[in-house]
């Protein structure tokens, strides 16, 4: 009996003596950036702990964080001596999830392959998370706005060029970017230099890796409301299909081939139908076969998705997405009224291409509307049922 009590003993501590030793570790890893950083100092709150503009820690006793008003014993007179009505205080919501109180990140979807050492921004949203009310809303960005793209190092005196272009001229296979965070950094940059918009985080999701993710959870059901028509309109346009009004059941491919359909409509077209792919991508991500597998699917994806969120937060994420109701899931863009079909000479494709012109002081104000969580307040687009 002796000898077990001390192998217990032994075995004991040698288990305290590995947590001492693995747990920094692990615990680094689970909080450190899964790719590098943008190296941009965050304008959101980055953890649920009180800011500076925010004020000292809360000092509620435990009734006045349960929400009930609490009324001080005694009224203090004002200057002229009369009593005053007594403080109510309210408690201010935490934020859930062990997350920020929010959280803005820089969305891509790529037309790179899975090593993202070229290609183009072919998908630009901004997502507001907000762990507080909960709420997430996403702004579609156009990409082919001309912008101007600061920190380039090349030979061609390239600075302007269509804002999907940015991750293009920021990705390590060309080289003409030496700053922090490669295609994703240039891209923040580059939305910081002409919009004011400076984001926390970013996700690259390319075509193959969006696939795959799509395939990983069964597939995912869309009901159609009219017919998509996606065949070619010449011998240079790909062929999407042909998607008939009615419910569907879209694998990986056909969920990208349905969210790539542009030529016979428009980009707000297109922002519609993705809003459809990503609304019944959160349904089945939330379906009860589906949810206890969502950490396993995530680490089966954290090398072919480009991030510079840690396991933490991308667990906060999925922590929260169930407890989104349907009215706080905003989809909207910039309003198309602003937006001016136009064309522009490219010194580098030599020739005129295609870009949306815009008064770039209207765009920066709806951009600052939807940092301070304003706009928009009601769908801009089709949201999920």
């Amino acid at each position: 009996m002796k000898r077990i009590f001390i192998a217990i003993a032994v075995l004991l501590a040698a288990i305290c003596v590995a947590g001492i030793l693995i747990y920094p570790t692990l615990s680094r890893r689970w909080k450190e950036p899964l790719g590098p950083g943008l190296g941009l100092a965050t304008i959101t709150s980055t953890s649920s702990q009180p800011t500076a503009e925010s004020g000292q820690r809360s000092t509620n006793t435990p009734a006045e964080m349960s929400g009930i008003p609490m009324e001080s014993n005694t009224q203090t007179p004002n200057a002229q001596g009369t009593p005053v009505p007594p403080e109510t205080f309210t408690p201010t919501p935490k934020p859930l999830c062990g997350g920020p109180e929010t959280m803005l990140i820089l969305a891509i979807g790529a037309d790179s392959g899975p090593d993202y050492l070229y290609g183009l921004a072919d998908v630009i949203r901004i997502v507001r998370v907000d762990f507080v009310t909960p709420k997430v809303s996403v702004l579609s960005i156009p990409r082919d706005l001309w912008v101007e793209i600061p920190n380039l190092e090349n030979p061609y005196g390239i600075d302007h060029g269509k804002l999907n272009q940015a991750f293009f001229y920021g990705s390590p296979g060309m080289g003409y970017y030496k700053g922090p965070g490669g295609g994703p950094g240039l891209l923040a940059r580059t939305l910081e230099k002409n919009f004011n918009l400076r984001v926390d985080h970013y996700g690259a999701v390319d075509m193959s890796t969006f696939v795959k993710i799509v395939d990983a959870v069964g597939g995912i059901d869309i009901y159609l409301p009219y017919d998509v028509d996606g065949r070619p309109i010449d011998d240079k346009t790909e062929d999407m299909g042909y998607f008939t009004a009615g419910q569907h059941h879209f694998n990986g491919d056909e969920a990208l081939r349905f969210s790539r359909i542009r030529k016979k409509y428009n980009d707000f077209t297109r922002m519609d139908h993705q809003n459809m792919v990503i609304c019944a991508l959160k349904e089945k991500i939330n379906s009860p076969a589906i949810l206890p597998k969502i950490p396993r699917i995530i680490a089966s994806f954290q090398d072919a998705v480009l991030t510079d969120l840690s396991l933490e937060q991308l667990t906060q994420l999925a922590c929260l997405a169930p407890k989104l109701s349907r009215e706080n899931l905003l989809f909207g863009s910039l309003p198309q009224e602003i937006l001016s079909p136009s064309r522009i000479y490219s010194p580098q494709q030599k020739g005129y291409v295609y870009i949306l012109e815009a008064d770039y002081d209207v765009i920066r104000d709806y951009i600052a509307q939807f940092v301070a969580g304003t706009y928009p307040n009601t769908p801009q687009e089709s949201t999920c049922p």
